[in-house]
């Protein structure tokens, strides 16, 4: 990996491969396993009764196990991302890697499998016989021309699809791409001239997917590092397909008036004088990794009319495969496919294309702060819309019906589609959203970590600046974090903004700021003093109240409400407002945001109303429309308890208001906020569908609940995170680990109750 792109040490990768259990994956049951008739079922003699259903069918194989959702991702690890022949054994990282994104971006359950063998009959061998394990092959990192071979063989012989990423998932998204590049120009696909860099297995497969969609094979000049492939080169059967009669001999040639150049070579195999002599409008896809064939600052130096893709995340357009691969199998697999066709790939391709052009659905635009427009800075869509999951299998599924390959037609796409999005890992959308937003921002925010000498916030640091979410500063002498940095096998030089209380130059306007705070509420000067000096937290607070710093991020050696006292001695409320401590608790299924869960011990009817306020604008800034209830012990007065009443008034006190803008209801039990089958015996309930904003009758049965849902119910819960204060703080929990502190430093940069703020602005 290019190191200016790479954005972790080693050391990192490797802690982060090893911690916990080793890898990344492991298997756990689906059904229940807790007693002895559960065991029964499970395994003998239970187990007999679809053992014989299948037998006799085998097709129920896809109804009474696993089979249908379960792809195996096969490698012998002779090309292993960009670092050649390593080894069966050495692939294994990678080929796990491969199985978390089927599982996070389609809920594909997946196995790796490592084959140890170069021989490509003894692999063809090997894999052959995994047909009734699994219902899709995936195919990675093995190295061409035997990577086509085995795969073209495989697919002869076994009645599953078999698909190399390699080739084809490049292929879909490039030609995705090309589909929306043309139309923006508004070019033929008919008409154009191709020069291809490059004649490996991705290449090539690029190249003939867009002649199956109807580029001319004599348009297309594919080049291999000896030049143009021409009829009467000694070529293989995979190179010779694309051979034509012409007199062009370099790629500098083939690029000389092409209206499109694919690259999937070698970095700087593209000059700015081959841009500079393409047509008008040149369509420059250059998708070596990790740097490009030309860089696409170099291209527009030369060319401002051309519209560009790349590899890479960090510049516009990326040729991701994970826009491809999961959702192409999810589709297959639904189908029952026996195998993934021409039209199946032209069909996601298609619906890539497709989607690009629609208009970009809230969550996008807030994870990317801004809204993307179809057009030439925007032609592929981003690997975390929402949308992909819902669209792209469809498209695959129905073009395998109509082809015929598939043995289950899905005659309901309308409701397959439905399905599709409940698929969606809330969890990691919902993050991306955030650090998406943070790496858009034109200026970095900077977040101040108050306890920089500890080394996870060292190391939480470091992730947060290298993940590019902003400028880390760190409160803390400066020999020790260095030295800590070096402990952590971080490097030593790291860019960071380092300050030490002591001596830092605002030390003294911080002192007197705060000694005007606190001189009436029994402090001396000398104690403001000592505050700024010697607590991190209060200094780090001053420097967010004088606007040195964006947000901030503490709590790991002190308990929350301390750590809060002492951001308090700096800072205050917003006017008008509250802090509020809120949960969000992020399972497979839903999200919900659970408040109060660290501030207000107990609240009034008032506390009730203002929290559910301020908390509803939090979920809309998140991209969740709010649907809030008022949890109690109660339904609708029934029992009639003093702490229900209170709930109760909160509702009425929301009635009174004509500034609430989102839907509400209560008092009710958490299981009538979240199942709209239950409230229908309560025809007169304003909320439709189910709650995700519960505003709890108190701090101990909001932090009780949500805990609980973390600790036995499965779910990722973050935070508390803090809402309401004049300036964004985030305080984590004690011994927090690193990946929880980077979270909440990336909350304080993202500024959650941004909403409400804007909100509280505007009705002032």
């Amino acid at each position: 990996m290019d190191e200016n792109t790479r954005k972790y040490t080693d050391e990192e990768a490797l802690l982060f491969h090893s911690r916990g259990k080793p890898g990344k994956l492991e298997v756990t049951p689906t059904k229940p396993m807790s007693t002895q008739r559960d065991l029964s079922l499970a395994y003998s003699p239970g187990v007999a009764a679809p053992v014989r259903a299948i037998a006799e069918d085998p097709d129920k194989a896809y109804d009474y196990t696993s089979k249908g959702n379960m792809v195996a991702v096969i490698s012998n690890g002779t090309a292993i991302l960009g670092m050649g022949d390593l080894g069966a054994l050495a692939s294994k990282p990678v080929m796990e890697g491969k199985s978390v994104l089927f599982k996070r971006f389609a809920d594909i359950d997946s196995i790796d499998i490592e084959v140890d063998t170069k021989d490509p009959d003894e692999f063809i061998n090997a894999v052959r016989y995994l047909g009734p394990a699994f219902g899709g092959i995936n195919l990675e990192d093995i190295a061409a021309p035997e990577s086509f071979m085995i795969e073209q063989r495989l697919k002869e012989l076994m009645d599953i699809p078999v698909f190399h990423d390699d080739q084809h998932g490049t292929a879909i998204i490039a030609a995705a791409g090309l589909l929306n590049a043309l139309d923006v120009t508004g070019k033929s696909i008919k008409d154009i001239k191709v020069a291809v860099s490059g004649a490996g297995s991705s290449a090539l497969s690029v190249i003939g997917l867009i002649k199956a969609m109807g580029l001319p094979h004599e348009n297309a000049l594919v080049c291999d590092s000896k030049g143009v492939l021409t009829k009467g080169r000694q070529l293989d059967q995979w190179r010779s397909a694309h051979a034509v009669e012409t007199d062009k001999k370099s790629l500098a040639d083939a690029m000389d008036g092409a209206d499109v150049v694919i690259g999937l070579s070698v970095a700087g195999a593209i000059s700015k004088d081959m841009i500079k002599s393409m047509a008008k409008n040149p369509i420059v896809f250059v998708m070596a990794n990790p740097t490009p064939e030309i860089l696409p600052e170099e291209v527009m130096a030369v060319r401002k009319d051309a519209i560009i893709a790349t590899g890479r995340s960090d510049y516009p357009n990326q040729v991701n495969n994970v826009l491809g691969f999961p959702y192409i199998f999810r589709g297959a697999l639904d189908a029952r496919a026996r195998t993934i066709n021409e039209e199946m790939k032209i069909a996601c391709a298609e619906a890539l294309a497709k989607l690009a052009r629609e208009d970009v659905p809230d969550e996008v635009a807030a994870a990317y702060g801004k809204r993307l427009r179809y057009g030439p800075g925007y032609i592929i869509p981003t690997p975390f819309d929402p949308r992909l999951i819902s669209e792209i299998p469809p498209a695959v599924a129905k073009a395998a019906v109509d082809t015929g390959v598939a043995r289950r037609p899905i005659n309901d796409l309308s409701a397959y589609k439905n399905t599709l999005a409940a698929r969606l890992d809330p969890a990691a959308s919902f993050l991306q959203r955030i650090y998406s937003s943070l790496r858009a921002a034109e200026t970095p925010k900077r977040v101040v970590f108050a306890e920089g000498e500890e080394e996870a916030v060292i190391r939480a640091a470091y992730g947060f600046q290298q993940e590019n979410l902003g400028r880390a500063i760190l409160i803390g002498r400066e020999e020790y974090i260095r030295q800590g940095l070096k402990d952590a096998g971080l490097p030593e030089d790291a860019d960071f903004e380092i300050h030490h209380s002591r001596t830092a130059k605002h030390s003294g306007l911080y002192t007197e700021y705060l000694y005007n705070r606190l001189q009436r509420k029994g402090y001396l000067h000398r104690d403001a003093v000592r505050l700024v000096n010697t607590d991190r937290n209060v200094y780090a607070a001053c420097m967010l109240a004088h606007g040195h710093a964006d947000g901030m991020v503490t709590g790991i050696t002190r308990h929350y409400d301390v750590a809060l006292d002492n951001v308090r001695l700096a800072l205050d409320p917003r006017p008008g407002e509250r802090m509020v401590g809120m949960s969000i608790v992020l399972t497979k299924t839903r999200t919900l945001f659970i408040a109060d869960t660290n501030v207000t011990e107990l609240p009034t009817s008032e506390d009730l109303a203002e929290i559910a306020m301020q908390v509803a604008h939090a979920a809309r800034h998140l991209g969740f429309p709010p649907k809030v209830a008022f949890v109690s012990y109660s339904n609708f007065g029934n029992p009639d308890t003093e702490h229900s009443r209170r709930v109760a008034g909160a509702v009425e006190i929301l009635d009174r208001r004509a500034d609430v803008d989102f839907e509400y209801e209560g008092e009710m039990t958490p299981r009538m906020a979240l199942n709209e089958k239950l409230r229908e015996l309560y025809p007169f309930s304003r909320l439709k569908g189910e709650a995700n904003v519960l505003i709890t009758p108190g701090v101990h049965s909001a932090a009780i609940s949500s805990k609980l849902l973390g600790e036995v119910g499965g779910a990722l819960v973050l935070g508390p995170v803090l809402i309401g204060l004049e300036r964004p703080v985030q305080i984590a929990q004690v011994g927090a680990p690193v990946g929880d502190i980077v979270t909440l430093a990336a909350m304080a940069a993202y500024e959650l109750d941004a909403e409400h703020r804007s909100w509280a602005e505007k009705t002032a």
